[in-house]
């Protein structure tokens, strides 16, 4: 067993780095929530007051993702409560697996509401250790002796810090059965709040320090209970980077940190058209056809059942991806002496006699810039269409009151790509303007023409 000061300065770190200095019990009590699934709609997940879709929505769209791999979604109505506890339990494992280092360390945080609890945790611990010398270590940080239950209205977050457990291990085997065995406990009142607390314990406080943009800012607004970007990232991907731009950046001399790889589940922002961010490939083109959608205020979760709009990366959309890495201001060009790290990068010819020949070509007018259309133009002049031009698509909002009739349920619609590549920006439709910075000539028609919402 640990020492419980240990642990505590852990629980303290973590607090502070998601609530700041102090926690707001209104915000906190938005979060305290466990993870329900919808009566209408037996596979989606209720969130009940604004805030933890932070978490909800990632941990929803691997759902979605595990879901597509196993029917059409005319069959998801038809599930049982064991298969949504083995949902929730296989996203869970995948949303905590991504957070781990290398080799990797899990360390699970539950709640125990009286002293029978605990001592329950270390028999089950024991047993552990008796299959296995690498077992779970149960770190008991109580030590308060209080072994009265606690009614639902006292549990405010001092009663939720003061009665956290950690276990560790390194066995995700192990990680999948603790998760299985405590179900219920994901399901009720703080659910949503054990699981964000054993990914960012996974993942570690120096962990999220280095890679947040400013660990000295609460993940979670302490005004309006939104989760950062950083959090949203560090459910989606593992890694609790500020931006979504592929790669890490060098603005201005600051090292930016970005998405490192394609993510299995993908983003796509409203606030993108805007230019308030970007988002890169790796997110706008995941493995699965799956997308957070980020408005101002809420996430939701786009996805549709044609695989073919996540076919494998072209080579020209890898050209283009690695162009606007050394195009970290946006502005679809890089100056010429960076055309030979861009076509070594690729595996493309890029010794210096060469690479002066396309210089002259490219900048035919010496300004020192190479422009993204000509570099494309000239080294991927045909650019095969691998999208399909019409598509399902299927979206969930988690608050029941941004459903007609307070329903959660999966909203249905067909999506056609124009010929026409001009942007067609409504206010009116906010829907349509994030859907455009993925697909730029789509247009949904969404059945019963309700748009869904995205707030």
């Amino acid at each position: 067993m640990a020492d419980p000061s240990s642990i505590n300065e852990a629980v303290i770190q973590i607090k502070k780095l998601l609530w700041g200095n102090s926690v707001k019990e209104e915000v906190f009590n938005r979060w305290a929530q466990g993870f329900i699934f919808s009566e209408d709609e037996p596979t989606a997940l209720v969130q009940l007051e604004g805030g933890p879709c932070a978490v909800i929505a990632p941990v929803q769209a691997f759902i979605i993702k595990d879901l597509l791999l196993q029917g059409a979604p005319n069959t998801w109505r038809d599930i049982t409560s064991d298969k949504q506890d083995a949902l929730l339990v296989k996203a869970a494992l995948e949303i905590i697996s991504q957070a781990a280092d290398d080799p990797p360390y899990y360390s699970l945080v539950h709640i125990v509401h009286n002293r029978n609890d605990d001592d329950q945790d270390d028999d089950d611990n024991d047993g552990d250790n008796d299959g296995d010398g690498d077992g779970d270590r149960d770190r008991d940080r109580d030590g308060d002796g209080d072994g009265d239950d606690i009614e639902a209205h006292d549990r405010d977050s001092e009663y939720f810090h003061s009665r956290l457990r950690i276990v560790e291990t390194r066995s995700l085997d192990d990680v999948e059965k603790w998760l299985t065995s405590r179900i219920d406990m994901f399901k009720e009142q703080f659910g949503v709040l054990l699981l964000l607390y054993t990914v960012v314990c996974t993942k570690g406080f120096e962990g999220m320090a280095n890679e947040m943009s400013d660990p000295s800012e609460p993940a979670i607004d302490s005004t309006y209970g939104y989760g950062s970007q950083s959090l949203i990232n560090l459910m989606l991907t593992g890694r609790a980077v500020g931006h979504v731009w592929d790669h890490d950046q060098n603005v201005g001399g600051l090292e930016l940190r970005g998405i490192d790889k394609q993510n299995a589940v993908g983003f796509l922002a409203f606030l993108e058209h805007l230019r308030f961010c970007e988002v890169g490939t790796f997110l706008k083109s995941p493995s699965h056809p799956v997308w957070v959608l980020g408005s101002e205020t809420h996430l939701t979760v786009l996805f549709s059942t044609d695989r073919r709009l996540v076919s494998p990366e072209t080579p020209a959309e890898q050209a283009r991806r690695i162009f606007k890495k050394f195009d970290p201001e946006g502005n679809n060009f890089i100056p010429t002496n960076l055309l030979q790290d861009v076509l070594a990068e690729l595996g493309l010819v890029a010794d210096t006699e060469y690479v002066d020949i396309m210089r002259k070509k490219l900048d035919s007018e010496s300004l020192g810039i190479i422009l993204l259309a000509s570099f494309m133009d000239e080294f991927f002049p045909e650019e095969p269409q691998t999208c399909p031009d019409t598509f399902p698509l299927l979206h969930y909002n988690g608050l029941p009151r941004s459903n007609p009739d307070n329903r959660i349920i999966y909203h249905t619609g067909d999506a056609v790509l124009l010929e026409c590549t001009v942007n067609c920006i409504l206010d009116s439709n906010p829907m349509l303007t994030v859907l455009q910075t993925k697909w730029p000539s789509i247009e949904v028609q969404w059945n019963g023409n309700i748009t869904p919402s995205l707030n």
